[in-house]
């Protein structure tokens, strides 16, 4: 079993920047990025595969976001740039040791506890 942490999250304004951390206990070969706003679905956000030159973006959050990972500490990373209010939501980091899971649909076997994101305009 994987334990997936996330941290990084926070208040800031338009414009703004955040990086999320996701520290897994174990190795994955896939992980990705979720979200999850009030009253609305989770979200496929940012996925990518172990080697890191696989990565996948959602069409929402291209040329803003980056997703990067460091084997070496079992941690994945989202640099979020330019976060707009629309943005706000809670992010989830998932994991799986599959190597053909689809990007939004997964399945992901673990899944982190969320971090808040809140972009004020």
């Amino acid at each position: 079993q994987v334990q997936l942490v996330e941290s990084g999250g926070g208040l800031v304004q338009a414009g703004g920047s955040l990086r999320l951390s996701c520290a897994a206990s174990g190795r994955t070969f896939t992980s990705g990025w979720f979200r999850q706003a009030p009253g609305k679905e989770r979200e496929f956000v940012a996925g990518i595969r172990w080697s890191g030159g696989t990565i996948a973006y959602a069409e929402s959050v291209k040329g803003r976001f980056t997703i990067s990972r460091d084997n070496a500490k079992n941690t994945v990373y989202l640099q979020m740039n330019s976060l707009k209010p629309e943005d706000t939501a809670v992010y989830y980091c998932a994991a799986t040791q599959r190597r053909t899971t689809n990007w939004a649909l997964g399945p992901y076997d673990y899944w982190g506890q969320g971090t808040q994101v809140t972009v004020s305009s």
